[in-house]
């Protein structure tokens, strides 16, 4: 944010007119005067060749416009951004980049501007990702709007699917089992699936049509123990029981790239880019890996998948907001957002854009994936479920042995009292 003081004979000028724009009181975009507009963009998100060829098409086009793009680091940018947001100073930023589970945190308080209008009038807002779309919204109005988008597929082994008798990827659940279990024999895992990887879970969840918390009149409650969520956590039993995965740890404990590198898993749910993780510790597997969108039900469509990624948002005080608008258009936009997917291997905002990344595979099993892609719960309070995460324990008790109907109930109660103490 920059703020240009004005002469004290144009604020008389102005309030003698009775408020018009005279002498720039009104902030606007125009004129000879150049304004600049702060952005704060996360590190890696963008390549520095990007930025430096988006920042000089923005400026060249808007004449009156200087851009100051920011990079922060991921590490605190949460309390960094709710600073910025809270205070009243014009050197903080005119848009943010933050990270599309975490728009719900920012947008309590009002301290954000509400786009609805550019929303659906000017960007398409219809043909948004849901995953990304979805957590930028508070009761229908959209204050974050998406930039792009990461999720999860299935990377395998293309020489153990090929000595399995496996010829093509499975496109349904009923296949992806079978599959799996056929390539769970001669010392190797079918699949290498953590016990407490609840991201996979929802996945799983959404797709039967549950959900992990509902909100009736403004209260959200735990819904694990609904017959939808119960019949995803099944799937989850039976396909983790075709590997070694751990039953009392995520997909981080042990990093299950360091795990699949060792050459005796035949798959893994993972984004595609942990398959140059696994290709750096074993260079053997460079060429023998493949990618697909996780199944779904029915072969018509994939499975629901957690989507990751980033929205744009812009703070509510912003003092340049016509140029803060003009920034998120730009970078949102189909030219540069398509752009950003190629450069970086990410899935653009939107699905008509699939195709511009449909030459590499494991972004094109990305964006398939992506049409079908959810977010935790919008609210700001879900941080305080994952803070101490019962869907965790919950999985690990189901996988090894407990009653999975009374462990849901528990575990919905848990997800419920976090959502109440957070409200308090």
């Amino acid at each position: 944010m920059r703020r240009h003081h004005l002469p004290l004979a144009c604020v008389f000028a102005a309030l003698l007119a009775f408020g018009a724009d005279a002498c720039g009181l009104v902030p606007h975009i125009g004129g000879d005067e150049r304004h600049t507009v702060t952005v704060w963009l996360m590190k890696d998100s963008a390549s520095q060749d990007f930025l430096r060829r988006f920042t000089e098409d923005f400026e060249r086009t808007h004449p009156d416009l200087d851009l100051d793009i920011r990079i922060q680091d991921w590490t605190g940018i949460g309390a960094k951004v709710q600073s910025a947001l809270e205070a009243d100073t014009p050197s903080g930023p005119d848009v943010i980049e933050v990270g599309n589970t975490q728009v719900p945190q920012y947008v309590d308080g009002g301290r954000l501007l509400d786009l609805t209008l550019e929303s659906v009038r000017d960007w398409g807002s219809r043909d948004w990702l849901p995953g990304l779309a979805v957590p930028g919204q508070l009761r229908n109005h959209q204050y974050g709007i998406p930039w792009y988008a990461a999720n999860r597929v299935v990377i395998y082994r293309k020489d153990l699917f090929e000595q399995a008798g496996v010829t093509t990827p499975p496109r349904t659940r009923a296949e992806w089992l079978a599959a799996t279990e056929k390539l769970d024999t001669d010392g190797n895992q079918g699949i290498y699936l953590a016990g407490q990887d609840w991201y996979t879970l929802s996945g799983f969840i959404w797709d039967e049509g549950g959900d992990l918390a509902t909100q009736d009149n403004g209260l959200w409650e735990g819904t694990l123990d609904t017959p939808a969520a119960l019949r995803g956590m099944d799937f989850y039993r039976r396909l983790q029981g075709l590997g070694d995965g751990p039953v009392a740890a995520d997909e981080e404990h042990p990093p299950q790239a360091a795990v699949f590198a060792r050459g005796k898993v035949a798959q893994m749910v993972a984004v595609p880019g942990l398959a140059r993780a696994v290709v750096q510790q074993n260079p053997d597997l460079a060429g023998r890996l493949g990618f697909f969108p996780v199944p779904g039900r029915s072969a018509a469509r994939p499975g629901a998948v957690f989507t990751g990624g980033s929205d744009l948002v812009v703070p509510r005080r912003t003092d340049q907001r016509d140029g803060a608008v003009a920034v998120v258009k730009a970078l949102t936009g189909a030219k540069w957002d398509t752009e950003l997917a190629r450069a970086m291997n990410y899935v653009p905002n939107k699905r008509t854009l699939a195709r511009a990344v449909s030459g590499e595979e494991g972004v094109a099993a990305m964006a398939a994936g992506a049409a079908q892609g959810r977010a935790t719960p919008s609210t700001p309070e879900w941080a305080a479920v994952e803070a101490d995460n019962p869907i965790k324990d919950y999985m690990t008790k189901v996988l090894t042995g407990a009653d999975p109907a009374t462990e849901a109930r528990r575990a919905s109660r848990r997800v419920t009292k976090a959502l109440e103490v957070s409200l308090g």
